[in-house]
């Protein structure tokens, strides 16, 4: 864990640039000897903020199956997939 204090980040804004994208962990910024900000680069966080939305899209799946929502095999999903297809196919002819 990166911890500096909030005035580094006016007087080393590079180093701590080059520390984020290095390590693509966060920053955490003090203020006073408390928590102020993170810091991160924009890579890591893109990442992270993708990786958060999946786990919540997963949850809901699972919280669906738990509540005995229809799940199916990989090859029920591809019969289907199969059928959706021939489906939009014949309708386009």
């Amino acid at each position: 864990m990166n911890i500096k204090p909030s005035a580094s980040i006016r007087q080393n804004y590079n180093e701590i640039a080059e520390l984020c994208k290095s390590t693509g962990e966060p920053v955490y910024l003090t203020k006073n000897g408390e928590g102020d900000l993170v810091v991160m680069d924009i890579d890591s966080f893109s990442k992270r903020e993708k990786m958060l939305k999946l786990r919540e899209e997963l949850l809901v799946i699972e919280e669906d199956r738990i509540h005995g929502a229809p799940d199916y095999s990989v090859d029920e999903v591809t019969s289907m997939m199969e059928q959706a297809i021939r489906e939009v196919c014949h309708a386009g002819a």
